[in-house]
């Protein structure tokens, strides 16, 4: 889950700026769905900034988490399917670092954008400069900060850059209202597909 990987890197999600733009793009009132969520630390902010939030996650360790936050959270796994959800029913999907760990992202991202208004998608930049460095060098499958994992441990399913979806939005057709780049303290504005080491996109259909 995205936030296992946020432990590993030792990060406060509180702080961290993709964060607080999520946050800053949500407004009090609005309905927000948040898929793979974790230990529901971005819902707990979410939700006390008055957003109607509610959470589906898969593993148990962090929905008693969850449940232990007043949250409102389902057991389920995304990759079983979210027709459960009518048409627009939320404001905003948010796939927080999760896309990249499910069998069949490209249907995934489709469901979700039925399912919400907006779709809120965070996911590690692959093309960052440390991970190209690390390949070209050891010839390995690499193990960074950005990725902490070996290739047979690891819950990453894709890899992709900021350009890979770029390119999948482009080809489905499918139109991107905001796109920005992070690192650990601030956002990256400057060839941040090749320093920045989480890309966020905010989509609609």
């Amino acid at each position: 889950m995205n936030i296992h990987t946020n432990e590993a890197l030792g990060l406060d999600l509180k702080n961290r700026p993709d964060i607080s733009y999520i946050a800053n793009l949500i407004k009090p009132g609005e309905r927000v769905l948040d898929l793979g969520c974790g230990y529901g630390e971005l819902m707990l902010i979410l939700k006390n900034k008055g957003v109607r939030v509610q959470g589906i996650e898969k593993d148990d360790k962090c929905i008693i988490q969850c449940v232990k936050k007043s949250l409102y959270v389902h057991h389920g796994d995304i990759d079983d399917g979210l027709k459960h959800h009518l048409d627009h029913s939320f404001d905003f999907v948010i796939l927080n670092q999760t896309i990249q760990q499910t069998l069949n992202p490209g249907d995934i991202i489709k469901e979700c954008l039925r399912i919400g208004k907006q779709v809120i998608i965070v996911f590690p930049n692959f093309s960052h400069w440390q991970i190209r460095s690390s390949i070209l060098l050891s010839g390995k499958t690499p193990v960074t900060e950005l990725m902490p994992f070996h290739w047979y441990d690891t819950p990453n399913l894709h890899y992709l850059s900021g350009q890979d979806f770029e390119d999948f939005c482009d080809f489905e057709r499918i139109k991107v209202l905001h796109r920005a780049y992070f690192n650990r303290t601030r956002q990256i504005k400057l060839f941040p597909n090749l320093f920045a080491t989480l890309a966020l996109f905010v989509i609609r259909a």
